[in-house]
């Protein structure tokens, strides 16, 4: 008697199953990503007084959501956008002296004193990104491999006599030549 092996599922796996999976495109996931930092900036100011810390802190989670929210085609643009976000949302915490120039000065300097938790970030997305590139490229060869076809693209021989059973049969010399003969030629 055969014994069924089932797994079971961890529950924090079935608690993330309930969470939203959208998939954004890369615009769509640089503006969230963005638009996400700002809010996020703007809290971290008037709660926390600009606390880099917890900024910080928060930039690699969104990071990371936007890893995992962008669609497969768009897995590129997770590493690009995230820092980009992370420069819209440092603005409001940088503190910058009045005027054009001030606030330029200090946001080149917010973002020199915070390039760690920018590379973190910018890595947590990228890490995520080539995970899920990686797994979606297995996934293709097990899908092309189990169709029976080659990696590029073509049958293989065995599957190919496997597809159409009249392949395997053998040809007579001359069987096509006198099909051709017996049709009626047209005007």
């Amino acid at each position: 008697m055969y014994r069924v092996r089932v797994r079971s599922v961890p529950p924090v796996v079935l608690a993330l199953r309930r969470f939203p999976n959208p998939r954004l495109t890369g615009i769509g996931a640089g503006l969230f990503a963005s638009l996400t930092m700002f809010v996020l900036a703007c809290a971290d100011r008037l709660l926390f007084d600009s606390s880099e810390l917890v900024y910080g802190l928060l930039f690699l989670p969104v990071s990371a959501l936007t890893a995992l929210w962008v669609r497969p085609a768009d897995l590129v643009t997770a590493p690009i956008s995230v820092p980009i976000a992370f420069a819209v949302g440092v603005f409001p915490i940088s503190g910058g002296s009045e005027g054009f120039g001030g606030q330029v000065m200090g946001l080149v300097t917010a973002l020199a004193v915070h390039a760690g938790w920018l590379y973190g970030g910018t890595l947590v997305a990228g890490v995520i990104a080539t995970v899920r590139k990686v797994r979606l490229m297995r996934a293709r060869r097990r899908y092309v491999l189990a169709q029976g076809r080659g990696p590029a693209g073509e049958r293989t021989p065995r599957a190919a006599a496997a597809a159409s059973p009249s392949a395997a049969k053998p040809v007579r010399a001359g069987a096509g030549t006198a099909a051709a003969a017996r049709r009626p030629q047209r005007p």
